[in-house]
C-alpha cells in the first residue's frame, strides 16, 4: 500500500503526541504571544475571583478594554510599541470581566419540605444510600441547579421525563475551619445552590422538548444499562464504563483505592491518551474504505466523530481540552502549517475559559492542562535517556513511558497541594501498566460498540471480563506497596511554585548535566527545603484546641507543637473521620505524630486547661 495513506498506529500516537520536534531549540516566549495573552487573561480571572470587584468597576474596566482594542488600529509610533503591553492590559481585563459574569449570583429563597418539579442533567457517584444527580428544579415558579439525593430503592431515572416529588431543601454547610474542603464553594462554581433530598413517591411524565445534549445523554445511559446487562464480572462493567463512557458512579470504593494508590487513576479517566487512540481507530477504518486521494477527508472526518464522542461522555473537561488540541493541531497539518503543541493548548484553555470561566478552579482542568506543559516540557528529554527507539515496538512503549514520566512529575505539585499524598510505586506501576493501555483502550472501545448495537459475544465477554480481572489484580497488587505510599504530606501554595521552579529547572539538568545546571538545579532545591523546613517550624509552634462537628458527633482535637490528640465518641465511624478530619488537619497543620482516643457516648463536656469544651 502507498506509503501517504498507510495507516501506523504509532505513526498516529507520535504526531500527536508529541512527535512535534519544538525541543531541539527552546522557543522564546516572544514566540508565544497567544500564550502570554492566555496567561494574563488567566491572570485576570484569578485576581477577580480573590477581590470580587463589583459592577461598576468591571464596566468601568470594560470600557478601558474597549479603548485599548481601538487604540490597537491605529498606525502610531507608541501605539506599536505599547501594543504587545496593551494587549496584556486588555486580556487581563476581559478575564475579570468574563469572571464576574460567570460568577453564580442567584438569589432565590427556598428551604425546608417542598413539592418540586424537576429533570436531571447528571449523573454523579453514588454512596451508600443514595444515587445522586445534578438536576434542574422547579418550585412554583423559580427554577434552579441543585444536587439530588434519590434512595437506592428508588428506580433509576433517566433524561426522557420530568419528575415530580417531595423532597428537603437545604443549603451545603460552610466548613468550620480552613483546612476543610468548602463543598458549598465548589457546588456554586458549578452553579448549584441546593441540595434536595426526596423523601416521597415519584412520579414522572415523559418529555417532547429534549435537547441534542439530551439525547446524547440518553444514549449514554442506555448503553451503559446494556453494559449493565452483560454477563461480565461487575469490576468488569464498571472499569469499561469508566475507561470509555466516562461513568465512575458506581465503581467500589477499594478499586478506586487501588487506582490513588499505585498513582493509575489517570488511566481510568478520559484524557489524552484515550482520544488519541479512538481518534486512532475512526482513522484506521476510513482509511481503509476511502480512496487513496481522500486522506484529507478522513481526518476530517475522524475529528467530526470525535467532537461526537465528547458529546456522547457529558463533555469532560480533560476530553474537551483533548479534543480541542486534536482538531486545532489537525487544522495545521490540513491548513500545512507547522503545528505548535502550545499554540494548540492555549487556544484550547481559552476556548474552555471563554465559555466557562470557572473551568479553571477545576482540579481536573487544572491537571489536564500541567500534564501537557509537562509533556512539553520534559518529553524528549527524558526520551533521549531511553534506549534508542529502532522500531515502532519500541516507539510505542518508550514514547508512552517518557509521556507517562513527563505528565507525573509536572502535575506533581498540585497532586500535592490538593490530595497530599502521593505512592514511589506509581513511577514502576506506569512503567509496567501504560505501554498496554492503548490495547485495553482499543479492546474497550470495541466492546463498548458491539453493546451498543446490542451485539453481546458471550465468549468476547469471557475474554474481556478476564482480562480486565487479571489487569486489576496486578493494579491491586502495586496498591498493597504501602511502605511506599505516603499520606497527609504538608504542602503550602508557595512550596507549590517553589517546586514548579525545580521542574522548570530539571529539564537543563536532563538535557545537559554540567556543573552550571546542576548548581543551578541545587539552588533552588535548597531553597524549597529551606521554605519547608520554614513553614514545618513556624507551624509547630502553635498550639491549639479545636471542637469538629462530624456527622451527629462532636470530635475534640489537641494539638501541641507537632502532635495531635483526637477525642471520639466510641461510636463513631472511624474511616470516614480519618478521611474528613484526621487527614485534612494533619496536612494542614504539619502533624507529624497523631493519637486517637474514645471517650464514652455518655460524656458531654471535656475540661482541659481550665476550660470547659461542650461535645454533645
Amino acid at each position: 500500500m502507498n506509503n501517504q495513506c498507510r495507516f501506523k498506529f504509532s505513526k498516529i500516537y507520535e504526531e500527536f503526541s508529541f512527535q512535534i520536534n519544538i525541543f531541539g531549540k527552546t522557543q522564546l516566549l516572544s514566540r508565544q504571544p497567544i500564550l502570554i495573552l492566555v496567561i494574563y487573561f488567566i491572570l485576570g480571572i484569578f485576581f477577580q475571583d480573590k477581590f470580587s470587584f463589583d459592577v461598576t468597576y468591571i464596566r468601568t474596566l470594560t470600557g478601558i478594554c474597549l479603548i485599548i482594542l481601538i487604540l490597537t488600529f491605529f498606525k502610531n509610533y507608541f501605539f506599536h510599541k505599547a501594543k504587545p503591553y496593551l494587549l496584556c492590559v486588555m486580556f487581563f481585563g476581559i478575564g475579570m470581566a468574563l469572571h464576574f459574569y460567570n460568577s453564580f449570583n442567584e438569589q432565590i429563597s427556598a428551604s425546608g419540605n417542598n413539592t418540586i418539579v424537576f429533570k436531571i442533567s447528571k449523573k454523579l457517584n453514588s454512596n451508600e444510600k443514595n444515587r445522586k444527580y445534578e438536576a434542574v428544579v422547579q418550585i412554583e415558579k423559580e427554577n434552579f441547579n441543585a444536587l439530588l439525593y434519590i434512595p437506592k430503592s428508588e428506580k433509576e431515572l433517566d433524561f426522557n421525563h420530568y419528575y415530580k416529588t417531595q423532597a428537603y431543601i437545604s443549603k451545603p454547610k460552610v466548613p468550620q475551619y480552613d483546612f476543610q474542603f468548602d463543598y458549598s464553594k465548589y457546588l456554586k462554581r458549578k452553579n448549584i445552590e441546593y441540595q434536595c433530598y426526596t423523601n416521597g413517591g415519584i412520579f414522572s411524565a415523559e418529555r417532547n422538548d429534549l435537547s441534542l445534549t439530551e439525547k446524547f445523554s440518553q444514549k449514554r445511559l442506555e448503553v451503559l444499562q446494556n453494559i449493565d446487562g452483560t454477563k461480565m464480572y461487575s469490576k468488569s462493567k464498571e472499569f469499561l464504563k469508566g475507561i470509555i463512557l466516562a461513568d465512575r458512579t458506581e465503581i467500589d470504593a477499594q478499586t478506586v483505592q487501588d487506582f490513588n494508590k499505585s498513582g493509575l487513576v489517570h488511566f481510568l479517566a478520559i484524557s489524552g491518551t484515550h482520544i488519541v487512540v479512538i481518534f486512532g481507530i475512526f482513522y484506521f477504518l476510513l482509511i481503509k474504505i476511502l480512496p487513496l486521494k481522500c486522506r484529507k477527508y478522513a481526518i476530517i472526518t475522524s475529528l467530526v466523530l470525535i467532537w461526537l464522542f465528547t458529546i456522547f461522555i457529558d463533555f469532560g473537561s480533560s476530553v474537551v481540552r483533548s479534543s480541542l488540541m486534536l482538531s486545532i493541531y489537525f487544522i495545521y497539518i490540513l491548513l500545512q502549517r507547522k503545528p505548535d503543541l502550545l499554540h494548540a493548548l492555549a487556544l484550547s484553555a481559552f476556548m474552555i475559559l471563554i465559555s466557562d470561566t470557572q473551568q479553571l478552579f477545576d482540579i481536573g482542568f487544572q491537571l489536564s492542562f500541567l500534564a501537557v506543559l509537562g509533556i512539553f516540557w520534559l518529553n524528549q528529554p527524558i526520551l533521549n535517556l531511553l534506549p534508542k527507539q529502532d522500531n515502532w515496538l519500541k516507539k510505542i512503549i518508550f514514547n508512552t513511558v517518557s509521556i507517562s514520566i513527563s505528565a507525573q512529575v509536572a502535575t506533581l505539585p498540585l497532586v500535592l497541594y490538593y490530595f497530599h499524598q502521593f505512592s514511589f510505586i506509581s513511577i514502576l506501576a506506569n512503567f509496567f501498566i501504560v505501554p498496554f493501555s492503548e490495547i485495553i483502550i482499543v479492546f474497550s472501545f470495541l466492546m463498548t460498540a458491539l453493546i451498543a448495537f446490542n451485539l453481546d459475544f458471550e465468549f468476547m465477554n469471557l475474554i474481556y471480563g478476564y482480562t480486565i480481572d487479571v489487569l486489576l489484580k496486578i493494579i491491586h497488587w502495586f496498591a498493597d506497596f504501602k511502605t511506599l505510599f505516603f499520606e497527609n504530606i504538608p504542602m503550602d501554595l508557595s512550596e507549590v511554585f517553589s517546586l514548579f521552579v525545580i521542574i522548570f529547572v530539571l529539564r537543563f539538568v536532563i538535557l545537559q548535566c554540567n556543573l552550571k545546571n546542576l548548581t543551578r538545579f541545587m539552588m533552588v532545591l535548597s531553597v524549597f527545603f529551606i521554605l519547608r523546613l520554614g513553614l514545618d517550624f513556624y507551624e509547630n509552634q502553635k498550639d491549639e484546641v479545636l471542637i469538629h462537628d462530624f456527622s451527629k458527633n462532636k470530635v475534640l482535637s489537641i494539638k501541641k507543637n507537632e502532635s495531635v490528640c483526637f477525642w471520639i465518641n466510641e461510636n463513631s465511624d472511624k474511616s470516614k473521620l480519618n478521611d474528613f478530619i484526621i487527614k485534612p488537619y494533619c496536612a494542614s497543620r504539619r502533624i507529624k505524630n497523631i493519637k486517637v482516643k474514645s471517650f464514652p457516648s455518655s460524656v458531654q463536656k471535656v475540661v482541659y486547661k481550665d476550660k470547659i469544651y461542650e461535645i454533645k
